[in-house]
């Protein structure tokens, strides 16, 4: 009975002696030492002989059913006599409960992997009755282990995210206030399975500059492609000192939203030149608002016929529809990259929207057709790759999830593991078409 008692607990290292239940349905399971664990020195491997006192302990374990349980361990402290050995007594102890521990080796294990599934310190804490140190120290156990180096990957995936609202900090060095950037850099692997290899205060240059450098050589010489928003920071930190073989690819998602950008900027100063105010539900660019940035082939017909036939008749100037026809011009332009359009297709539709860019009188048309010009080079790799950021936007998604989880964080470090850890996801597959499209 007893060894089927103890094959239940599951608890390496000890014997279930005998198990009372409280009143408030508590049960206490009394264990002692497995034999082969009782007596020996840690410090020399010896078996002692010589047993000095009895010690009873109660280890924390991982919750049972619905009601309590509560370890109750009957221990030895023993002489050693071993004169080469430092230690003159010593108390049994397993490795799941090593010398001065309060707490299983599973418990800590579970508290580690509950709060990297995106749980809160304070929540697992209370589930498996430990205070909040305790659960932080084995999720700082656990990443530890866990959060290693970061691998080479071919494909380097650079974004920023906020992580909550600016504070002001008192700087004992220079005895002034200073305002804490909270904005962080991440660094996501888009070829392989490491998801989020780390972050870093700041999204200037420097920020990016100081975080690849504490990288290895290797790491930095296998990076190919670095793909980013159109920030000029992060470009101006890619150079051949921090990534000899990398080359630079803008994520089409922001240049969109660029397009999209410029026919809303469009849209408000003409409705400020023509009424003088801000635009109403009575207004027909203001009614087509949502119309005017939807993608050409997600309108409906009917839809297109009206929006077409309301700004041309209450838009005398014709710089809505100009915008739009600039920004769905831009669209058709990178999808080559989906259709795998050869270069002549490429150098066509490029021309077609410079063109109509051109013979436009607006100027955030004009910024729009500059903004492309700088970024050509990163544009054009981008249709010749398909390489996209969309992975490192979704873990963003998950770092403020976190934060709010949290409610906040008020340890950086903390911050910085808790997302790395729960941001890491080393058993998804890289996605195929990546692979195969990547040259060489």
């Amino acid at each position: 009975m007893e060894q089927g008692t103890t094959l239940l607990l599951g608890l390496p290292g000890v014997a279930v002696s005998r198990v009372e239940r409280r009143d408030d349905g508590t049960r206490v399971v009394h264990v002692v030492t497995a034999a082969e664990h009782a007596g020996r020195c840690p410090g020399c491997g010896v078996v002692s002989t010589s047993r000095k006192e009895s010690v009873t302990t109660r280890p924390k374990d991982i919750p049972y059913g619905t009601d309590g349980l509560e370890l109750v361990w009957h221990k030895h402290r023993w002489r050693c006599h071993n004169p080469g050995c430092p230690r003159a007594t010593f108390t049994e102890a397993v490795p799941q409960v090593p010398a001065r521990r309060r707490t299983t080796g599973r418990l800590r294990c579970a508290v580690a992997h509950a709060v990297a599934c995106n749980r809160s310190v304070a929540e697992v804490a209370a589930a498996h009755g430990v205070g909040w140190t305790t659960a932080q120290a084995c999720v700082d156990e656990y990443t530890a282990v866990v959060l290693t180096e970061p691998q080479p990957t071919p494909v380097l995936g650079i974004d920023e995210t906020r992580r909550g609202k600016p504070v002001w900090e008192f700087d004992t060095a220079t005895r002034r206030w200073r305002r804490v950037d909270r904005w962080h850099t991440g660094f996501v692997d888009l070829y392989g399975d490491q998801g989020l290899l780390g972050q870093a205060e700041g999204r200037r240059s420097v920020t990016v500059t100081e975080w690849l450098c504490q990288r290895t050589a290797e790491f930095r010489d296998g990076v190919r492609y670095v793909v980013i928003d159109p920030a000029a920071a992060y470009r101006a930190a890619i150079t051949t000192e921090t990534l000899p073989n990398a080359q630079l690819v803008v994520d089409h998602f922001h240049l969109v939203k660029l397009a999209n950008d410029a026919v809303t900027a469009v849209r408000r100063r003409i409705t400020w030149e023509l009424r003088n105010r801000r635009g109403r539900k009575v207004d027909p660019e203001w009614a087509n608002r949502r119309r005017l940035l939807t993608g050409r082939e997600r309108l409906r017909p009917a839809a297109l016929s009206k929006m077409w036939a309301e700004l041309l008749a209450h838009d005398p100037t014709g710089q809505i529809l100009a915008a739009w026809i600039a920004k769905e011009e831009l669209r058709t332009l990178l999808a080559c990259a989906r259709e795998h359009a050869p270069s002549w297709v490429i150098r066509r539709r490029l021309h077609d929207f410079y063109a109509w860019c051109a013979d436009t009188n607006v100027p955030e048309v004009h910024t729009l057709a500059g903004t492309i010009e700088a970024w050509w080079p990163e544009t054009l790799l981008f249709l010749k790759t398909g390489l996209t950021n969309a992975r490192t936007e979704g873990i963003n998604r998950v770092v403020k999830d976190v934060g709010r989880r949290a409610c906040g964080f008020r340890n950086r470090l903390n911050h910085r593991h808790r997302v790395r850890l729960i941001c890491t996801r080393r058993q998804r597959r890289a996605p195929a078409k990546i692979k195969q499209r990547l040259p060489g």
